[in-house]
């Protein structure tokens, strides 16, 4: 459906694309995270045509898109912040695309109820956008974008102005909409949480270029380098040394699994992996700040000229702030990463 070759885009020196190789199937929903700055949505906007790149093709369907206009691309596009017309009620919204397509009245208003039926928002053709909650706003901004039937749906941040909650709801909505309809999607974000159960595939960029592509559990499971496990929000991350099933750290000796590359290298150990035991045995730590995560307790580990240790365990489990304990690692959730991105 969509192929980017080599797709660069320059502002002064520079490269906030640099390079980019990247394809999305027909019916796939794949979603580009990074932090500020890595590129995300100037590749939507060239995705989109509202960029030209600098180097590289675009195309869709196999179609080179080089000086292809924005409204002949037969994509959809919804932002953060929806861009509704304030002044024209739900309906007149959805409409707006079909309209300017010259589709009958008839069909418009068909297929006007036929989407707010599908976005959960029914016989609200007549209502003020002035009057819809943000969720409700949303799902009209959605409805619009896929009133003309694109063959590709461009999502910028779409969630990012709602409350965790109400994002949560929608995302899980979203998901089984679009495997409804087939809709191919390409959707960016910063949230991690949101496109990890948004998408079939997930871009990590950095610096205007693709640190890692792969289906939510392959990057969860195995970062390609010490950067995507941080952004991933992975903070137990070290240089090492593996030689055998043992990896040599600050922290001392951290069992590995069997088979993993051997040398110098950047170990990920998450948080589940760090057992907190009796202070006769393992690492000694005073325990820091714990913070509840809803169904486990972060604590932080302070070891004694090494970096702080995040753990994870049951409320039941976890120790006062100010002890003493020992800690271990589990081999199963340590993970070996190049130590060069």
């Amino acid at each position: 459906m969509l192929t980017l070759e080599s797709a660069t885009v320059r502002f002064g020196e520079r490269a906030a694309l640099d390079r980019v190789d990247l394809e999305v199937a027909e019916h796939e929903i794949v979603c580009v995270l990074g932090p500020s700055g890595s590129g995300k949505s100037t590749l939507l906007r060239v995705v989109a045509g509202l960029h030209p790149p600098d180097g590289g093709r675009v195309l869709l369907d196999g179609a080179d898109q080089a000086g292809v206009p924005v409204h002949r691309r037969g994509l959809g596009l919804m932002f953060q912040d929806h861009q509704l017309f304030p002044h024209r009620d739900v309906g007149a919204n959805v409409a707006f695309g079909l309209r300017m397509r010259g589709v009958s009245r008839r069909d418009q208003e068909r297929r006007v109820g036929e989407l707010l039926d599908l976005v959960g928002l029914p016989g609200s053709e007549r209502r003020a956008v002035a009057a819809l909650s943000g969720g409700e706003q949303q799902r009209v901004a959605l409805a619009r974008a896929l009133a003309p039937s694109p063959k590709l749906l461009m999502l910028d941040e779409p969630l990012g102005q709602l409350d965790r909650g109400l994002r949560e709801r929608l995302v899980v909505e979203l998901r089984t909409l679009f495997g409804r309809l087939g809709t191919t999607v390409l959707a960016v974000t910063h949230d991690q949480g949101e496109a990890f159960a948004l998408a079939d595939r997930v871009v990590v960029m950095r610096d205007g270029r693709i640190a890692q592509v792969g289906t939510p559990l392959e990057v969860w499971q195995q970062p390609a380098s010490a950067f995507v496990a941080r952004f991933l929000g992975f903070d137990n991350v070290v240089e090492a040394t593996v030689a055998g099933t043992a990896a040599d750290t600050v922290w001392g000796k951290v069992p590995v699994p069997e088979g993993s590359p051997q040398g110098a290298c950047d170990l990920l150990v998450r948080p589940a992996g760090v057992r907190i035991g009796s202070p006769d045995g393992g690492l000694r730590c005073t325990v820091g700040t714990r913070t509840f995560r809803g169904n486990h307790v972060a604590v932080q580990l302070m070891p004694v000229g090494g970096p702080v240790l995040e753990a994870e365990c049951a409320l039941r489990d976890a120790p006062d702030e100010g002890a003493t304990v020992g800690v271990g690692f589990d081999a199963a959730e340590t993970v070996v990463l190049p130590a060069v991105f």
